[in-house]
């Protein structure tokens, strides 16, 4: 079977997939709409659930929507021969430098990116809007898509023309090198977002003075989580929702609080939050997904590699294939792979989010030992999921394919058990 099929038909099984469990989900919240499932009395009110229940419904029947366009442009940029034509075009009249073929991919990216901004406009300003978490102007939300061109100007572009370079310069164990260089290079921002790159974005500002700030250092202390800083981040300022995380390595690793969420709950709640954050940090959960991280790169450069060798995959979508050790004979294969890598990574990903969903467990338990009680951490995940409007009745197959959090219930369910 030519291998363009074989491609076709994993894409096709793909997006079948995600709008078969999208309905499974869908029929499965509306069949618990029109009345509070007992075991949330007390814990949501009926309108609360009730916009929960529609909010859970509008996004998904949007992703559903989204899902569609997003495979036939995929399908038609496979497989109605535009890349090879534009490939072909922009060589002729560029040439087939290192400098030219990174300027390629580069476009190809940004081009691609284009169409899903309408997509993104009417997910924060409709339904986001609709359901009152939209904070985001107008003039934000293009000065936010502005700023992200550039960085990825100013750091993509580089990546990708060293990433070119290495093609030549190391022949035939490119990959490996390729492979290290991302690692270095995602290493190093984790390292700056920090102080560089997040406050672009937002407006970060220290925790002020009293007793949260207090208390908060105080549970640092106790738990030995090296933090320079705890800052407040104005989430508002975009949306309404709330979260909490620690960002950077060594010295310039600083907890950070969405203003939403210090607005939202009490000082016992945020110690909870905060200390199931920092579980995750002594647990070493950070370490391991970043290891998996780091093994998932060296094998995707490893395919490509492998697949740059392949005369019939350059031949199933169009391409020419000239083999040897050079950017615009590799470049087709990297393009390819990071079109398809997604279709392949979606069937391992229930996988990786259950693994996910062990290191929450984990966490609340670190937190909850920590504290020395669980009601606080219990109120804090039952008035995130309220302001949230998360959705509480989710179909079990459908939170097990796709939640890298477990459900409320569960979550409540391993305190329980645990306390």
């Amino acid at each position: 079977m030519p291998f363009a099929i074989i491609a076709l038909v994993l894409i096709l099984a793909r997006t079948i997939t995600e709008l078969w469990l999208s309905g499974l989900n869908q029929r499965h919240v509306r069949q618990h709409a029109n009345e509070l499932p007992s075991v949330f009395r007390g814990i949501i009110d009926a309108p609360m659930y009730r916009r929960s229940v529609d909010y859970t419904l509008a996004k998904s029947r949007f992703g559903d929507v989204v899902n569609v366009f997003d495979t036939v442009l995929l399908i038609a940029v496979l497989f109605s021969g535009l890349l090879p034509w534009f490939f072909e075009r922009f060589s002729v009249s560029l040439g087939t430098s290192t400098l030219a073929m990174a300027g390629f991919l580069f476009l190809t990216a940004i081009v691609l990116s284009i169409p899903g901004l309408p997509f993104a406009w009417y997910a924060q300003f409709k339904i986001e809007e609709r359901f009152g978490f939209n904070t985001t102007s107008i003039k934000t939300w293009i000065a936010d898509r502005v700023k992200g061109f550039l960085l990825a100007a100013l750091l993509g572009y580089p990546l990708l023309l060293l990433v070119l370079k290495l093609i030549e310069w190391t022949g035939t164990i490119w990959w490996l090198w390729a492979a290290a260089l991302v690692i270095v290079f995602q290493l190093i921002l984790l390292l700056i977002a920090p102080a560089v790159i997040m406050p672009l974005f937002n407006k970060f500002t220290p925790l002020p003075e009293g007793e949260l700030r207090q208390r908060l250092f105080a549970l640092a202390q106790r738990t030995k989580f090296p933090t320079r800083s705890i800052e407040v981040m104005d989430g508002s300022k975009r949306s309404r929702h709330s979260n909490a995380f620690f960002t950077g390595f060594g010295g310039l690793r600083k907890i950070v609080l969405f203003d939403t969420l210090i607005a939202q709950l009490t000082e016992p709640e945020l110690e909870a939050v905060l200390a199931h954050e920092i579980g995750h940090y002594k647990k070493r959960h950070i370490i391991k997904m970043l290891a998996v991280s780091i093994a998932g790169v060296f094998l995707g450069f490893a395919a490509i590699a492998w697949l740059a060798r392949q005369q019939w995959f350059y031949r199933a979508f169009g391409f020419a294939y000239h083999g040897g050790f050079a950017a615009a004979n590799v470049l087709p294969a990297i393009l390819l792979f990071a079109l398809l890598a997604e279709t392949i990574t979606f069937w391992v990903s229930p996988f990786i989010h259950n693994w996910s969903r062990r290191f929450e467990y984990q966490a609340d338990a670190f937190a909850c030992a920590t504290i020395e009680e669980t009601q606080s951490l219990v109120q804090a995940l039952r008035k995130l999921s309220e302001k949230n409007l998360s959705n509480l009745t989710p179909h079990p197959f459908y939170s097990r394919f796709y939640y890298s959090h477990p459900t409320l219930l569960e979550r409540e369910r391993a305190l329980r058990k645990a306390a």
